[in-house]
């Protein structure tokens, strides 16, 4: 990972057009390509950011950053004031809770909890940013990769994502679709996943372990 901190401005040229003006920001270029531009005061999310496959192309005061759709994220930097770069390895990714676990657990044993026909390919599929936690066929055979949480919110959206970008570039799985499954998950994360075409499943622990008749209550 290399962490870049400059003064610089920002200019997105895509569907939209976005303007970030100069100031003192963080640039963020991670080992899958990916390049975010980060500020001080917004938690985890950047102000702007390119996802892979892209490539950066660097000259004397400024980077482009073009993805495969030819969109640009143009950063002029004005002032280098730190620039390093770290291996950091592969990251073993979350690790789950009990109830996480045995959900994870309930639901490979009971696939078609997702949808009728539906069948299980493994659990723990690996990609190169670590597991994700069912891989599926649906009725029709299209491949999902399905991300359980207890509580779901925007960060397992914003994980289940990465793994859909790395596995729709496998030819041999691609199409595929996600679901995000979780016993509760927050508004925040709902409408992020829809956004994202990622389909929300409300799980009920309970029923998965036969206490209650209650049904799954499908987004």
């Amino acid at each position: 990972m290399r962490l870049v901190i400059a003064k610089c401005s920002v200019d997105y040229v895509g569907k939209l057009s976005a303007h970030l003006p100069p100031a003192t920001r963080l640039l963020m270029v991670k080992a899958d390509g990916s390049v975010s531009i980060h500020a001080d005061d917004r938690a985890y999310k950047p102000l702007n950011w390119m996802s892979p496959p892209c490539k950066l192309q660097e000259a004397p005061g400024v980077w482009k950053v073009v993805n495969k759709a030819g969109e640009e994220l143009r950063i002029t930097l004005e002032e280098i004031l730190h620039d390093t770069s770290h291996d950091l390895g592969v990251d073993p990714g979350l690790v789950k809770d009990g109830v996480e676990a045995h959900l994870q657990e309930l639901l490979a044993a009971h696939p078609e909890t997702f949808g009728e026909g539906w069948t299980l390919v493994r659990r723990e599929f690996m990609t190169a940013i670590g597991p994700v936690d069912l891989l599926c066929k649906d009725a029709n055979g299209g491949s999902v990769a399905v991300e359980i949480k207890r509580r779901g919110e925007i960060d397992g959206v914003e994980q289940l994502t990465r793994y859909l970008e790395l596995m729709n570039r496998d030819p041999l799985l691609a199409p595929v679709q996600g679901i995000f499954a979780a016993q509760e998950i927050k508004p925040q994360a709902r409408v992020l996943a829809t956004d994202r075409g990622i389909r929300c499943v409300v799980v009920d622990y309970d029923k998965l372990r036969g206490m209650a008749k209650d049904e799954l209550t499908l987004f």
